[in-house]
């Protein structure tokens, strides 16, 4: 029985000059790149933390369910909430929709605020930043 040798490997490619070049470009764009610029350190942010989760007055609030209500009182409908608001508010009317309601139900309340003449609605959302 004739024995034949395995087939060898070809020579091998220069991987750790290649390793080299990128970790090289790696620290040439972290010290000559910037992501931000850094803020001015005489500035003291807001801490919003403590802050009571409450809906800006004159807010229309709409539960998951689609109820709503302004200023803890149930509404029967978008009209009786737009009546009850000044002039001057009803320009900019604001809705504070729960995290579950439906989009429909969302847009169908500010086709209804469009109707009754609102030029602008203004949805309040919370801000994740953690």
């Amino acid at each position: 029985m004739i024995r034949t040798a395995p087939p060898g490997r070809g020579k091998a490619e220069p991987t750790i000059a290649l390793i080299n070049i990128v970790f090289l470009m790696l620290i040439f764009f972290l010290i000559a790149g910037t992501l931000a610029p850094p803020m001015d350190r005489d500035v003291a942010l807001v801490s919003t933390r403590d802050l009571d989760g409450q809906e800006p007055p004159d807010t229309l609030v709409i539960r998951a369910d689609g109820t709503l209500y302004l200023r803890g009182i149930e509404l029967t409908s978008v009209e009786a909430f737009v009546d009850r608001l000044s002039d001057e508010d009803r320009s900019a009317l604001r809705i504070v929709p729960d995290r579950d309601l439906p989009a429909r139900t969302l847009i169908g309340h500010a086709r209804e605020m469009r109707g009754l003449g609102a030029e602008r609605i203004l949805i309040v959302t919370e801000r994740g930043l953690e």
